[in-house]
């Protein structure tokens, strides 16, 4: 598959950040779904860190009134973030700029077959933690959101 086709099927697996999708692309030839989904995580974790920290920048916030991509928009309302009470909304407005505020990157989490209260407790745990241990946590949940959203486009 030429460079532009792969960029038009996947380049937006990694939020705003084709730049994965070309590194992927570069791992190539590729036998299985599975050898797709290694490309995208090893393109992300080669990148330099200020190229990942722009990564993890470009997600959304949890629960989050902005402007989805249809990935994320789905993804969030699988979780049930798009039916939040108001205090629940509040409170995840809460944790997110208490996470942003403590790391300076939003909370990443891939929340595909998770519960807005797995999420939560989520949160709580990893305000506790340490900077460069969050930022290791962060590409590791992207690295599942595109194993989440490589097998929802890819058959295996």
């Amino acid at each position: 598959m030429p460079l532009y086709a792969f960029l038009g099927a996947f380049g937006d697996v990694a939020e705003h950040s084709p730049w994965v999708a070309e590194g992927a692309w570069e791992r190539r030839p590729f036998a299985t779904r599975e050898d797709v989904i290694t490309a995208f995580a090893a393109a992300m974790r080669a990148a330099p860190r200020e190229a990942q920290l722009a990564l993890i920048r470009a997600h959304p916030d949890l629960a989050t009134k902005a402007k989805l991509t249809q990935d994320s928009t789905s993804e969030q309302a699988g979780a049930g973030l798009d039916r939040l009470t108001p205090d629940e909304f509040a409170r995840f407005t809460r944790l997110n700029d208490a996470y942003k505020t403590r790391f300076g990157f939003p909370f990443i989490f891939a929340v595909k077959g998770a519960t807005k209260d797995q999420i939560l407790d989520a949160f709580d745990e990893r305000l506790g933690n340490s900077a460069e241990v969050e930022f290791e946590t962060a590409l590791t949940q992207i690295a599942r959101i595109f194993r989440f959203r490589l097998e929802d486009r890819i058959s295996a």
